[in-house]
């Protein structure tokens, strides 16, 4: 007699796979905090170059968490238009914000900065603030049902 699995179990499994994009983001800002002062140094003008407006590195901050936002927002789905859900999403952000701040403190020529996790959280309130708009609502619930 064959068994299956019951169906919850495969939709808890395909829910998790959500997740998968948010996960590969904070490894890439794993990687990024894990670069040196000289590193960075090398590729803060590059960048500069591109977008002059920013004078700083700290743009990258709210770049990066403004995605890792849209990325749990996109693991999450649906339920991710509740208030409450927005509020924890930017308090994750701020939270792998946080670690993210230790974790440099441990590279060398980095320290952390409060600076940074306030920044981080600003660019995930933006997408999430961004995603509460109707029309944009409505199109990203077509990506992220």
């Amino acid at each position: 007699m064959k068994q299956t699995k019951p169906k919850t179990e495969s939709l808890l499994a395909l829910r998790l796979l959500r997740f998968i994009p948010a996960v590969a983001w904070m490894a890439v800002i794993f990687a990024l905090s894990s670069r040196t002062s000289d590193e960075i140094d090398t590729f803060l003008p590059f960048f500069q170059k591109f977008f002059p407006f920013m004078e700083g590195f700290n743009w990258g901050h709210f770049v990066s968490y403004f995605i890792l936002a849209l990325a749990l927002d996109y693991g999450i789905g649906k339920k991710g238009d509740r208030f409450w859900m927005k509020v924890c999403i930017v308090l994750l952000c701020g939270l792998y914000g946080i670690t993210d701040e230790y974790h440099q403190s441990f590279v060398g020529g980095r320290m952390p900065d409060p600076l940074d996790v306030r920044n981080d959280m600003i660019g995930a309130a933006i997408w999430t603030a961004l995603a509460a708009l109707p029309w944009v609502r409505s199109k990203w619930r077509k990506v992220a049902p």
